[in-house]
């Protein structure tokens, strides 16, 4: 009898799917490092990525005991380190707390599809790594100066009901219908929403800048201005019920139009962040209680939804989407036989 139980297809897909994310993230750490100029952004990036590589490394093992192929993920030939900086200072650790952001979902949700203790272990401690370099990240940017803490509010002395179906109002369709002031519940899921809109915008602007593939440059424009749109859509809402929108400093683009990523892996990049936008507004969606917020929020998931197909369309057109191992078509080998 076996020591350990032959990986499952559930813990087949999540592992295949963090090889993929982690060679990406190991990729672009690459090029961040090579770049930095702050002594403690190249710390946090530069041991960030030693864990990185030795999940990787362990994921690896895991297909050649199990008698699996290695994805290719992403490689060598993925990035050029000697090109000129695509982005000013700041914007790398801005990406890399918007990733770990995304990381911790995964890997919490990847530990409720994994069964085999080894792989349990695995989801389990990439959280806690995740979880330690996005408060870095978080620090790092506060001390500099490059994150807008979300609004204070006065702190309530009593505990209120809701009393009428009023306090759902605010869809445009009545506009004789006066919206409430927006909850802190609200607020937060609208901050978030416009801080993570922001820092994808700068990252998909420079994407365009040196994009190769004519189809693949207007891809990512149109990306852009879908961003835009969320930030100024979501930024009018704070600002109907008297909130500052956040705004960043530092991390923008630079004028340099040499790629320091191929196309394929960029497009994969874009792919994850779609995820994550779709993920991110269907729980402001979920947790808000004013019509209006809803709506808006379902409008982006499609757009976002829309947006990403559009990718996926262009990545297997070029040959940029490598398959997720698939389950035996019974089908087909029933008619072989």
């Amino acid at each position: 009898m076996p020591e350990k139980p032959v990986i499952t297809s559930s813990e087949l897909g999540v592992l295949w799917l963090t090889y993929q994310e982690k060679t990406m993230n190991l990729r672009m750490l690459e090029y961040f490092i090579e770049k930095a100029d702050d002594e403690k952004a190249r710390e946090i990036m530069t041991n960030l990525y030693e864990d990185i590589n030795r999940y990787v490394s362990k994921i690896t093992e895991i297909f050649k005991n199990e008698g699996a192929v290695i994805p290719v993920g992403f490689t060598s030939q993925d990035v050029y380190k000697d090109v000129p900086k695509l982005y000013d200072n700041g914007f790398d650790i801005m990406y890399i707390r918007l990733l770990k952001e995304i990381s911790m979902g995964l890997h919490s949700l990847n530990i409720t599809m994994s069964y085999r203790e080894d792989i349990v272990t695995i989801f389990k401690e990439l959280t806690a790594i995740t979880q330690t370099y996005y408060n870095l990240c978080t620090q790092y940017l506060l001390e500099k100066g490059m994150l807008v803490r979300p609004p204070y509010v006065t702190m309530p002395h009593s505990v209120e009901f809701v009393k009428d179906t009023n306090y759902l109002g605010g869809l445009a369709i009545n506009p004789f219908n006066e919206k409430r002031t927006l909850n802190t519940v609200e607020v937060a899921h609208i901050h978030h929403s416009i801080e993570s809109n922001i820092t994808g915008m700068q990252m998909i602007i420079g994407f365009a800048q040196c994009a190769k593939n004519e189809e693949v440059k207007n891809f990512f424009n149109e990306g852009a201005e879908l961003s835009k749109n969320i930030i100024k859509q979501l930024s009018e809402t704070l600002l109907q019920s008297g909130i500052q929108s956040p705004e960043t400093s530092g991390g923008h683009a630079t004028r340099s139009t040499v790629a320091p990523f191929s196309d394929k892996l960029m497009m994969y990049c874009i792919s994850v962040f779609c995820s994550f936008g779709l993920g991110g507004n269907s729980l402001g969606t979920a947790f808000s209680l004013r019509n209006d917020i809803s709506a808006k929020m379902s409008i982006f998931m499609k757009d976002i939804f829309e947006y990403a197909h559009k990718g996926a369309k262009i990545m297997i057109k070029n040959g940029w989407m490598e398959e997720p191992p698939q389950m035996e078509e019974r089908g087909k080998l029933i008619k072989k036989s």
